[in-house]
């Protein structure tokens, strides 16, 4: 298959179900929507151009409480306009995928280049503190198992599930094998509309052991379904009461974490044994990390992230356990991943290589990069 980034992850949105996209166009993001167009009459697929973000992701949202799974995609200034919706959705607990193809910023910034800088600000997206889990494709293959993993997930937990890409992904082509399609199956976690007739009493919110309550479609039962985005009861009914808030923030964050976290993805790695420099990223720096390695397998190991929330800490730990020398490749300008690591494992990863003008990282300018840092390191040993 000749396919890039984008096309992946709306194959994978094929895959798992999708049956409504809602998007406004943004670079480079909108291909996943061109994309799903095109799939929309094979597959019944109602897509959406809306008329602006914040209309996208509560379209979305709208659907999927209506029992589809949804999506939507943009970039990070979409992203910005979806950020109360994305609260939105914690808080009635309805699932929800949202794609940021990240580009270089602030504001227009490049349109048509790339970035790593939206890491942060996507993992702290939402006012108030909630559940949420977010995926970053190092590959083709990776784009496209784990769009079908992210609606699970998200299904599941009834929580919003990120998809954070960027525009070299995005719009890279690869060659690849076909995808094996078995390796990833749609799973649905909802009251089945056969059964839901016999459903009674029925309380949207009920408080459980993990956190995850039955989730009853509208109209497949005979109990009305209340949905609030104020704070609320079991039933869904709103409530000022102080005890029950405190459960229900314990069930929307605490609970819910606890099974995400048992879940999560674990990072990959290569060659960290015989290895004397250890080199981190997400996204996009997969390729050229192994790439690197691959060149210089006594010199070089790599770990990349295809999942960084929840971050995998204690595999992280356990991985650069005796390790000294520790590198983050990122394309933004403030470390943002080696914030992250430090934040959730304690590890202080002192040196990273940063590239922001809105190129990838290339073999030879991350190499030249390298062998600045090791020359500076000789350097100080000599004083």
């Amino acid at each position: 298959m000749l396919i890039n980034g984008n096309e992946a992850i709306a194959l994978g949105a094929v895959r798992a179900g999708c049956k409504f996209y809602s998007g406004y166009p943004m670079t480079p993001s909108t291909s996943i929507m061109n994309e799903m167009s095109g799939y929309s009459k094979q597959f019944n697929i109602v897509v959406e151009q809306a008329e602006d973000e914040i209309a996208a992701i509560n379209m979305a949202i709208g659907a999927s409480f209506s029992g589809v799974r949804s999506m939507t995609a943009t970039s990070g200034g979409g992203f910005c306009l979806m950020v109360e919706g994305i609260s939105l959705s914690a808080m009635t607990e309805t699932p929800v995928v949202v794609v940021d193809a990240q580009r270089p910023a602030p504001a227009t910034g490049f349109p048509t280049r790339t970035e790593q800088s939206d890491l942060l600000f996507v993992l702290r997206a939402g006012h108030g503190e909630f559940a949420k889990a977010c995926f970053s494709p190092g590959s083709i293959e990776e784009a496209f198992f784990l769009t079908i993993h992210a609606f699970n997930l998200a299904e599941k937990y009834q929580i919003p599930v990120f998809i954070l890409t960027d525009q070299h992904l995005a719009d890279s082509y690869r060659n690849i094998d076909i995808v094996n399609q078995d390796a990833a199956r749609a799973e649905r976690f909802i009251i089945p509309k056969e059964l839901s007739k016999e459903v009674t009493n029925y309380k949207r919110y009920e408080l459980t052991d993990n956190g995850i309550s039955r989730r009853a479609i509208p109209s497949w039962i005979n109990d009305v379904i209340y949905a609030d985005s104020d704070e609320h009861n079991e039933t869904g009914h709103i409530t000022e009461d102080a005890s029950m808030r405190v459960k229900m923030v314990e069930k929307r964050l605490h609970k819910k974490m606890e099974g995400l976290i048992k879940e999560v993805i674990k990072p990959n790695s290569f060659n960290l044994e015989k290895a004397q420099t250890i080199l981190v990223g997400f996204g996009s720096t997969c390729g050229v990390l192994r790439e690197i390695c691959e060149a210089y397998p006594d010199k070089f190991g790599f770990i990349h992230f295809p999942q960084v929330w929840p971050l995998p800490a204690e595999s992280v730990v356990k991985l650069l356990e005796g390790k000294n020398k520790i590198l983050t490749v990122e394309n933004n300008s403030t470390a943002q991943l080696a914030k992250l690591i430090r934040l959730q494992t304690g590890i202080n990863i002192d040196n990273s290589i940063l590239k922001f003008d809105g190129r990838p990282f290339d073999f030879d300018y991350l190499i030249e990069e390298l062998n600045k840092i090791d020359n500076r390191a000789q350097r100080t040993e000599k004083k």
